[in-house]
């Protein structure tokens, strides 16, 4: 904790993220206007004092809508994360602890998902599973298995090379024991670190598949789907895509900054630890 305090990417970072999980957590009693109240007679108003951001053609107010928008984006990364870690941390301990054949079994199949562009693959199983918020988090997550199966994979190789962990094995310790007590423990600083970073790209998943029209859809408000109603407008009202691009921008950051300053903060060779 002492050296989060003192790491200036750490403290942008965590500050740029809660700003933004406070802004969706407090958007029903926080956003000034209903996000999906119509009222034509304020439509496309630029930024003014009774809608600080503006307005959309229907007449939306851009704030709410951003606020609202940051809902679905967070859960989604939040939870498609948390399953694909999960997922992919066991499978990726299980290949590089026993290697030969478990390696085998569960890495090819690993690698040929990996050989997909992650947006055409994305692209396909939304389309096959129908738009949905539980067929997003399902896509996501199943995205982020094999990469995550591949780092801790790798992460394990190293360590079950270990003293300790021969130590361990020598001692008579069962291998179900060695994974649980030595290396997922080990594998700890690893996995939050990437972690971090997969959130970010959850995020961009979520609102890349939003602005092309197979994510969240639409009147329920994404900062995707905000960028696209807002790209047929950009020069006559810019600010309905700035908006939300700086927030989705600002959260990218956040979780990019926050994943740099924990890398180097958790890298016991950085602290004269063993690695």
């Amino acid at each position: 904790m002492s050296r989060i305090l003192r790491s200036p990417k750490a403290l942008v970072g965590a500050a740029l993220i809660v700003l933004i999980l406070l802004a969706a957590l407090l958007a029903p009693w926080a956003a000034p206007h209903d996000p999906l109240a119509i009222d034509p007679a304020v439509g496309m108003l630029p930024p003014a004092s009774g809608y600080w951001l503006g307005t959309d053609f229907f007449g939306r107010d851009v704030l709410s809508r951003m606020m609202w928008g940051a809902r679905p984006s967070l859960l989604i990364g939040f939870s498609s994360v948390a399953i694909g870690c999960l997922v992919g941390s066991m499978l990726g301990v299980l290949a590089g602890y026993f290697k030969g054949w478990v390696d085998m079994l569960v890495m090819r199949p690993i690698d040929m998902l990996l050989s997909f562009p992650i947006v055409i693959l994305a692209l396909a199983m939304v389309a096959a599973l129908g738009p949905s918020l539980f067929n997003l988090i399902l896509t996501i997550s199943l995205l982020f298995v094999p990469r995550f199966a591949r780092v801790v994979r790798a992460e394990t190789l190293a360590l079950r090379e270990l003293d300790y962990v021969e130590a361990a094995r020598a001692s008579g310790h069962t291998p179900w024991a060695i994974i649980r007590r030595h290396l997922l423990p080990n594998a700890t600083a690893q996995i939050i670190v990437t972690c971090t970073v997969f959130l970010a790209d959850a995020i961009l998943i979520e609102a890349g598949l939003s602005f092309l029209g197979v994510g969240v859809t639409p009147p329920e408000p994404s900062w995707g789907n905000m960028l696209a109603e807002g790209r047929s407008n950009i020069l006559g009202a810019p600010w309905l895509m700035t908006f939300p691009g700086l927030m989705l921008t600002c959260t990218l950051v956040g979780f990019n900054l926050l994943g740099d300053a924990l890398r180097d903060i958790l890298d016991p060779r950085l602290h004269g630890g063993r690695p």
